[in-house]
Parts: C-alpha cells; sequence; structure tokens
C-alpha cells in the first residue's frame, strides 16, 4: 500500500507499510499510478504505451530501475508486518491513569464534553484518600513497568491542588518503596495560579497542558467565566509567567471551532505571546452545535492546515522554535509497532479515575455505566473489557484496515468513536479527515527539511 499526493511543491509518495517516505520527481511519481505489486525486473508494457510520447523510452527504464531497487529493498510496495502481530495482542500491565481530581470547573467553555463546569454525575472533588489509592492500584496493575504517568485533570485540577500535592508526595514514596518512578503532568485553564501553585507545577510537573484558544476574541466567545465574561486578560499573563520559569515540557492546547476557522491566526497570535509549544486542535461535537465543524467545513480546513505548514516551514528556515503539536512526526524513531495499532491505549494500559474512585477506559468514558470497569476500592478490573481494549487494534476497524493513515492515528481517538459513531471500533469520519490532511503535512514538512539537510 502507498499513498501518493503533491504538497509544497513536492511529489510525496509514502510506503505505509515500511514507513518510508520518498520524494520523487514528475516522471517516477507518474510511473506509480500504473504499477501493482510484485513489480518484476522489466516495466510493463502497458506503462510503455501510456508514457512513451511524453517521455524518452531511456528515461523511464531509468526511473523504473530506482522504482524497483526500492521494491526489493522493501521501501515501496511493502508487505504487512502488522497483521499477524496484532493477532497476538493481549492486554498489557497498565502504566498511566488519569485522575480525574476535580469534577469541577471554574469556567463554563461551551464545547467541553463534560458540560458546564461539571460532569454528568455532578460536582466533585476527589480525597486525599481516594487519590492515594489510585496510586497504589496504579502500582498494583502495573506488573514489571517502572515507568508510570499520573496526568491531574478536570474540570480544572487546581481547584483541588492540596490533593494533588499530597497525591505527588505520597507517588514518590510508594515509588521508593516498589521500584517505580511516576511522571506527572496536569491540565489547567490558569485561573487559580499564583506564585505558589505556579513554582509548585514548574518543579514537579514533568508536563503541563495549558488551555487557552488563542486570540482574545476567540478565546473569550467560548471559555468563559461563569457569569458568561471571557477569561483571556486573567489567564494570559500567568501562563507567561509560569513558561517564562519553566525548565520542562509545556504545551499550550487551545480548540479550534466553526468560529474560527482560521485558527494558523490564533497559532501566531500565541506565538506573539511568547509560547512556542502549541496544540490547537479541532472541536468535536454534535454536528448540530452552533461551534461545531461539519463536512462542509473541510476543504477550508484542509487549505488552514497548509497554510500553517508553510508558516512552519518559513519559521524553521529563520531559526524559530515554534512547534505546533499536531505537525510533529518521527519518520524514523517513532511509535513502537503496537502504539501503532493500537493508539493511546485507552481501557487497557491507560485508565481514568473518578473522584469517587471508580475506573473509565479513559476520562471521556467516565459516568457511563455500561464502560465502568472497576473500582480502586477493592482493586477491581473488569479484565474482559480490558481485553477488548486491548483486541481493539487498526485491524479490528473495517474503515482503517485500508487506510493509509492507520499506523499514525492508531484508528483515531475511541471515545469519539464510541460518542459520536456508536462504536468504539468505527472511525469517527470527520476527525479522520483532519487527521489524515495533519499527517500529510506533517510528512510534507519533514520531507522538505530532509532536502534542505542533504543539500547541504
Amino acid at each position: 500500500m502507498i499513498h501518493k499526493y503533491t504538497q509544497t511543491g513536492l511529489n510525496i509518495v509514502l510506503d505505509v507499510n515500511s514507513g518510508a517516505v520518498h520524494v520523487l520527481d514528475r516522471l517516477a511519481y507518474r510511473i506509480l499510478d500504473f504499477l501493482r505489486p510484485p513489480l518484476g525486473r522489466q516495466p510493463p508494457a502497458s506503462l510503455k504505451t501510456a508514457l512513451e510520447k511524453e517521455y524518452p523510452a531511456a528515461d523511464i527504464a531509468e526511473a523504473y530501475a530506482e522504482l524497483y531497487t526500492l521494491f526489493e529493498e522493501g521501501q515501496l510496495f511493502a508487505e504487512d508486518a502488522y497483521d499477524s502481530l496484532a493477532d497476538k495482542l493481549g492486554p498489557s500491565p497498565v502504566k498511566a491513569l488519569c485522575l480525574n481530581i476535580s469534577h469541577d470547573c471554574n469556567l463554563r467553555c461551551a464545547y467541553c464534553f463534560a458540560g458546564k463546569g461539571v460532569y454528568s454525575g455532578g460536582r466533585a472533588l476527589m480525597s486525599e484518600e481516594t487519590g492515594k489509592k489510585a496510586i497504589d492500584y496504579l502500582i498494583s496493575h502495573s506488573g514489571g513497568r517502572k515507568s508510570l504517568e499520573v496526568d491531574f485533570f478536570g474540570g480544572e485540577p487546581l481547584l483541588n491542588f492540596d490533593v494533588i500535592r499530597a497525591v505527588v508526595a505520597y507517588a514518590k514514596e510508594r515509588g521508593k518503596e516498589t521500584g517505580k518512578y511516576f511522571r506527572f503532568t496536569v491540565t489547567t485553564n490558569g485561573l487559580l495560579l499564583d506564585d505558589e501553585k505556579t513554582e509548585y507545577l514548574n518543579c514537579e510537573m514533568n508536563n503541563i497542558v495549558l488551555s487557552l484558544d488563542g486570540r482574545r476574541d476567540v478565546n473569550d466567545r467560548v471559555r468563559v467565566h461563569a457569569d458568561g465574561t471571557g477569561c483571556y486578560d486573567d489567564i494570559v499573563p500567568k501562563f507567561q509567567k509560569l513558561v517564562a520559569g519553566r525548565k520542562g515540557e509545556y504545551y499550550l492546547r487551545g480548540t479550534f471551532t466553526g468560529y474560527n476557522k482560521d485558527f494558523a491566526e490564533d497559532v501566531l497570535a500565541l506565538y506573539a505571546l511568547g509560547f512556542d509549544q502549541i496544540s490547537v486542535e479541532p472541536v468535536v461535537a454534535d454536528p448540530s452545535r452552533p461551534y461545531a465543524l461539519r463536512g462542509e467545513d473541510l476543504p477550508d480546513i484542509f487549505a488552514e492546515y497548509e497554510r500553517m505548514a508553510g508558516i512552519l516551514l518559513k519559521e524553521r528556515k529563520s531559526g524559530g522554535g515554534l512547534n505546533f503539536f499536531h505537525f510533529m512526526i518521527d519518520l524514523a524513531q517513532g511509535p513502537c509497532a503496537i502504539k501503532r495499532l493500537r493508539g493511546c491505549g485507552c481501557g487497557n494500559e491507560y485508565l481514568a479515575v473518578t473522584p469517587e474512585g471508580d475506573v473509565y477506559p479513559c476520562h471521556q468514558f467516565t459516568g457511563q455505566e455500561a464502560w465502568k470497569m472497576g473500582s480502586i476500592y477493592g482493586g477491581t478490573l473488569d479484565i474482559n473489557k480490558k481485553a477488548y481494549f486491548a483486541r481493539c487494534t487498526v485491524y479490528q476497524k473495517p474503515d482503517c484496515r485500508e487506510c493509509w493513515a492507520k499506523f499514525y492515528c492508531s484508528g483515531g481517538c475511541g471515545a469519539n468513536n464510541y460518542i459520536y459513531e456508536g462504536d468504539v471500533c468505527k472511525a469517527h469520519t470527520l476527525s479522520c479527515e483532519m487527521e489524515k490532511k495533519r499527517l500529510e503535512c506533517a510528512i510534507a514538512i519533514k520531507a522538505a527539511q530532509m532536502i534542505k539537510e542533504d543539500a547541504t
């Protein structure tokens, strides 16, 4: 399987199964339209007939020979080595917990999956006891894994700051006792940041996700206080201070909606504020919502992704440090085979815990009783549900099996698939189309950079 497209003036070919990326001249690019594996040593007669009026026979033969060499080396029309592996995959030890430390929020963002500042089960804060038991639960289900992850999530986690501190301290203590190492992440809207919290988060959190949508008018249209007023001016100075003093990882995470399909402007606005690690992601919402993205928006969104790719290339050429999360891709040392097949590990390696101690596949399944997987009180974990998610690879998703992007998106978000398509293993079409365009842009950026490096 191959995927070929033209972008940034380059003829790009991705060999899906090997992961090899080729930049071809026009003749070689056109020849691929006439080829089907397995390739023979000599070009097919149909190829000569189709192109002989446009290109000399010697050029056709030379271009075909180069493509045939790639085929022999396993970099073109490579066979699928993952299918047999997928059949052997089983449940894995748990490596990460999303602690819904706060089912409450001091904002009322229009698009929030948790509703108007609160999850469906009502407002609640996780107790210190539950947080500590969650750490014990993670350790007990982590098997031989040494490196574990804890994400503090909400609502707004800083509404429960004292419990965050207590859980981090406890995890470190238990880590020393059990030979485990913990990485911590927090996602915050920033409203409650002060000097104490900023210093603590910069010291203890391996990664911090800062929520802000971009330009003031864009942000304040959907990210509002309980009284309906915008939060931009309250948050930006606090985020700037945190980032200025930060030595660890962070990224600014925004959401673009039908209101701001020109989201590259938001990336540039955030960059101008001093933030260089930026993720602006498409809203996933019921199409009836006024801010929702719909199929008819895709041409505008695709054009904006291409524009964003051009901005990044220009920025990197000038030595700038802007990173756009969705265009970060490693073509040489990318995700391992298992991650390519089943993605984030939702319901298998990754679980979410509610303030009450209930366990779900991830934070977006929270409150849906059919997907409850157990409780940290008693240490229960539904092994049948865990096995289901472990088997939910791209080969169990009919729309994904023949998709060129399957080893990069791993079948998309299982929660979004379920919420909007009714099936964890049925890809959410709109999300898929945007993901494929992002991947095309990311590969094109890498290809352009490699050409530049080769030239120097």
